[in-house]
């Protein structure tokens, strides 16, 4: 209990609760300054806490579902202008290759055609004429040909050199959609250059990617096992699929045929491989013509065996002629074979060491040599007879 004293001096006793009722009855301006002070901590919590809510959902209930405006974004970077333009020129050339390939149904026993694989191309000339990879076609019965405008072709094979991994297909299609690409040079590029890969890889058509001459005079081994000289190594992603596919130059012109990647997993790691444009200028023409690529001859025959044996004993690094074939371009330019008695050599043949100034060791590295320049050109040939160093012209056939 609670002792009060009231306006009149008297005292009660009374509880809390009924402390509260006497205050109200005698001293209703406490209650008023109480309830006043409630209002004004009321409308603190709803301005602290409710307003900025109801603030917040005005907002978004303004902007719900509509678009950001659009920042203009000006003309592209010179750099980046090259890349498009130069995809827009040249993507028209190129086409998705697929191949089915011929396989025994013991169950009807008769041959039927299976997909075998798939690769890229792209058009050599105005003909019908696409050039891909030998490695494309080399398990394949048959291939179809898929252009820029998703339009397909049955292709036929006019030829192919698997030296080289080059063959080339025919398609006929309307002449307006044969457009072929430019042809650049292989033997200017410069380490650090920008190259431009289009293709096809895992099945992505029209796939563009970028990157730098990384290196040149590569050598990666053909279908057949021969080695493929002067080849470009580019750091823009291959993949299964780019075979075949155009390797560019920032002018739109083909610098080399995309063909192969270094990789332990089979996917892009960086080191690409395109046979050079200079060496498909020489062969792809010949395929056209003949189906086929003849290298050319100087006219002799070697016996690699025998030629190894002899130059050791000669201590020098060459090529021994073994035949000198009557009419060719050795026999016309003098030089001379072996002859062989029947216990030992009456005469030893020419020991040819460089061509245009090249060394040869094999007769490989003389074919690759000689794979570099055309039948009817004049090539200086070095050579060693009887003791000393001599030179002549061979026209090679």
């Amino acid at each position: 209990m609670v002792r009060y004293q009231k306006y009149d001096e008297t005292t009660l006793e009374l509880s809390p609760g009924e402390i509260n009722e006497v205050v109200r009855d005698e001293h209703p301006e406490v209650l008023q300054r109480q309830l006043n002070l409630t209002r004004i901590l009321l409308l603190v919590v709803v301005a602290v806490v409710v307003v900025p809510r109801i603030v917040s959902v005005f907002r978004w209930s303004g902007t719900m579902g509509q678009p950001r405006p659009v920042t203009p974004r000006g003309e592209l970077a010179s750099w980046e202008k090259t890349t498009t333009d130069l995809f827009a020129q040249v993507s028209p050339s190129v086409v998705y290759l697929t191949t089915r390939s011929r396989v025994a149904d013991p169950f009807y026993r008769r041959a039927i055609e299976v997909d075998a694989g798939s690769g890229s191309g792209f058009m050599w000339d105005e003909l019908g004429h696409i050039v891909t990879n030998f490695h494309v076609l080399q398990e394949a019965s048959s291939a179809q040909v898929v252009m820029w405008d998703h339009s397909s072709y049955e292709a036929t094979l006019v030829g192919g050199s698997p030296d080289h991994d080059l063959a080339v297909l025919r398609i006929n299609a309307p002449p307006e959609k044969l457009k072929p690409v430019l042809i650049g040079a292989s033997g200017e590029l410069l380490v650090g250059q920008a190259v431009f890969a289009i293709g096809n890889p895992f099945g992505l058509s029209q796939t563009l990617t970028t990157g730098i001459v990384s290196a040149k005079s590569r050598t990666i081994q053909s279908p057949t096992g021969r080695a493929i000289e002067e080849v470009i190594q580019i750091d823009a992603a291959i993949n299964p699929g780019n075979s075949g596919g155009p390797l560019m130059d920032s002018a739109g012109r083909l610098i080399g045929v995309n063909t192969a990647i270094y990789s332990p997993s089979g996917t892009s790691a960086g080191v690409g491989f395109a046979i050079p444009i200079d060496t498909v200028n020489r062969v792809v023409p010949q395929i056209i013509a003949s189906g086929r690529y003849e290298p050319p001859q100087m006219g002799i025959r070697v016996n690699q065996e025998l030629s190894d044996a002899i130059t050791r004993r000669l201590d020098l690094d060459g090529v021994m002629i073994m035949e000198v074939i009557e009419g060719g371009g050795a026999d016309r330019a003098g030089l001379r074979g072996t002859i062989l008695g029947r216990q030992d050599l009456v005469q030893l043949g020419d020991v040819i060491t460089s061509i245009e100034g090249n060394a040869v060791d094999s007769m490989d590295q003389l074919m690759e040599t000689l794979d570099r320049y055309g039948r009817g050109r004049a090539v200086n040939v070095q050579y060693w007879r009887e003791g000393e160093s001599r030179s002549t012209e061979v026209v090679l056939q």
